[in-house]
């Protein structure tokens, strides 16, 4: 009792946010809750006047960056149509089924190999490669639970708070010789990719930077680079150009990207890589990739 008394003493602003956290998130404002989380996760307070590094942006644009469109973009679903007509429906992967709930799934109308995911979250996701063996109920019951989740209160990513949920079956994308497909995730700043990772999709993580020539970077979260290194994708220059029109007007978002048999496909649009909360290593590419993010200046800081 004595020493939660000194830590409400010494600076009750984060002493009653931790435990507001876990006890009423619901409660905080979410400049308060961002605070408070940033506090707890990196380790000293959010300068929200002055941001400068890349994750202490996101988090301000959390705040200040409130474009309506952005949740048509990160909605799964309804950011298909958006993108087929920004760039063309060759580059977006078409879903076979959507689904108000879970009860609605039919097994009949699908094919051999499909995905299961919700349109409002990240996790969610259930493969099937082959019907026979394919457990229905045990994917329902996953997305059960995510459909009565608000993905919007875990870090405030506001985008995702008035999502419609549905559950969406696609088709499953491989590339047909038995190898993992990857992931190519682009930062793109006003309409300008710098930067971009690769990841794969397996348990365990694995995740390469590289520049807009496809040169290797020294830029990490804290996993383990691809040994050897990735070979460039035939496809990287239509990735770069789609990127580019996809992200503009946009101070930042990554645009996400998969290559099937040659033929780009559109992946997802993320606003807040890893919510604004993973450690970039080393440090300086923090405020480097910080730099490149403008802030709208008819947005201040309040």
């Amino acid at each position: 009792m004595f020493n939660k008394i000194k830590r409400y003493a010494r600076n009750p602003y984060y002493a009653l946010g931790n435990d507001m956290i876990q006890r009423c998130p619901h409660m905080m404002s979410d400049k308060y809750y961002l605070s408070v989380l940033w506090k707890m996760k990196m380790g000293y307070e959010l300068d929200w006047k002055r941001p400068k590094t890349f994750n202490e942006k996101l988090q301000w644009l959390k705040l200040y960056d409130r474009n309506p469109l952005y949740t048509t973009l990160v909605d799964k679903y309804r950011a298909k149509q958006w993108v087929a007509d920004k760039i063309g429906k060759q580059y977006v992967n078409p879903t076979l089924a959507v689904y108000s709930s879970v009860d609605e799934i039919n097994l009949d109308t699908l094919p051999e190999q499909f995905v299961l995911k919700c349109n409002h979250d990240s996790g969610s996701v259930v493969i099937c490669k082959d019907k026979a063996t394919f457990d229905l109920e045990a994917a329902k019951s996953k997305l059960r639970l995510a459909t009565k989740k608000n993905f919007y209160w875990e870090a405030r990513e506001w985008p995702y708070k008035n999502i419609q949920h549905v559950i969406l079956a696609d088709p499953y994308l491989d590339d047909h010789c038995g190898n993992e497909l990857r992931d190519y995730k682009f930062y793109c700043f006003n309409g300008t990719p710098r930067i971009m990772y690769c990841t794969n999709k397996g348990v365990d993580i694995y995740e390469s930077f590289y520049d807009m020539n496809f040169n290797p970077v020294n830029i990490s979260h804290g996993f383990r680079r691809f040994d050897p290194e990735m070979i460039k994708p035939s496809g990287f220059e239509t990735m770069k150009r789609n990127a580019s029109l996809l992200s503009e007007g946009i101070p930042f978002v990554r645009v996400d990207f998969n290559q099937v048999e040659g033929q780009v496909l559109f992946g997802e649009f993320t606003f807040f890589d890893w919510a604004g909360f993973c450690k970039i290593q080393p440090g300086d590419w923090d405020a480097v990739l910080g730099d490149w993010i403008e802030l709208p200046a008819d947005k201040k800081c309040k």
